[in-house]
């Protein structure tokens, strides 16, 4: 023990001895209540220290992804023929309207207005057959058979079934696959379609488009 705790510790003990029995025991219990008011204090003001509360991370809003435009070519007997960026979802009626809407010798009941639009893809607004026979001073020889390919995404019932080794039947098939999966992308696609397998779709590269 160092020297000089050991001579605070002989004077407490001296002064304790000095006082009679009584007074001795009320000194020591004032010196431990002390003792115990000390220490406590210290203890509470421990526990009543602010403490600084750990940062929650807050997670950013997360918003929603439109995806990116399609982008199509409308061409034929519209105002405006082009290039066009359209929102995902859109429909051939949209393509239409944004490249100026049809013209008068548009044909629309050869177009259906209803397809949805898939990246890539060129939208033929036909005109009527009178006026393009008309434009080209005699009537076509292959009669209404369509000048360009047909266009899976545009089509109806009936150019559909204008296309080599496609009937009603397929045509329908494939109008119902198009309902069901959206545009098509490329011919390979026909091959999920029954009754269309590898070699009509090699037969149907020249005929028709996506």
């Amino acid at each position: 023990m160092p020297p000089t705790r050991l001579r605070s510790v002989v004077k407490i003990d001296d002064v304790l001895d000095s006082f009679p029995p009584a007074r001795r025991r009320l000194a020591a219990g004032a010196l431990l209540l002390a003792l115990v008011l000390l220490f406590g204090g210290r203890h509470l003001l421990r526990a009543g220290t602010p403490t600084h509360a750990t940062p929650v991370a807050v997670a950013a809003p997360i918003r929603a992804d439109r995806g990116p435009e399609l982008v199509v070519h409308v061409v034929g007997a519209v105002r405006r023929p082009g290039l066009y960026r359209l929102p995902q979802r859109s429909r051939v009626a949209d393509a239409v309207s944004r490249a100026g809407g049809s013209t008068r010798r548009a044909d629309l009941s050869l177009v259906n207005l209803a397809a949805p639009l898939a990246d890539g893809i060129q939208v033929v607004v036909p005109v009527h057959a009178s006026t393009a026979a008309a434009a080209g001073g005699q009537p076509s020889a292959a009669g209404s058979a369509p000048a360009g390919p047909v266009h899976l995404n545009t089509a109806t019932l009936e150019q559909l079934d204008t296309l080599p080794g496609v009937g009603p039947v397929t045509a329908q098939k494939i109008l119902d696959y198009r309902q069901k999966h959206g545009a098509f992308t490329s011919l390979e696609e026909l091959d999920a379609i029954p009754g269309i397998g590898a070699a009509r779709i090699e037969q149907l590269r020249d005929a028709a488009a996506p």
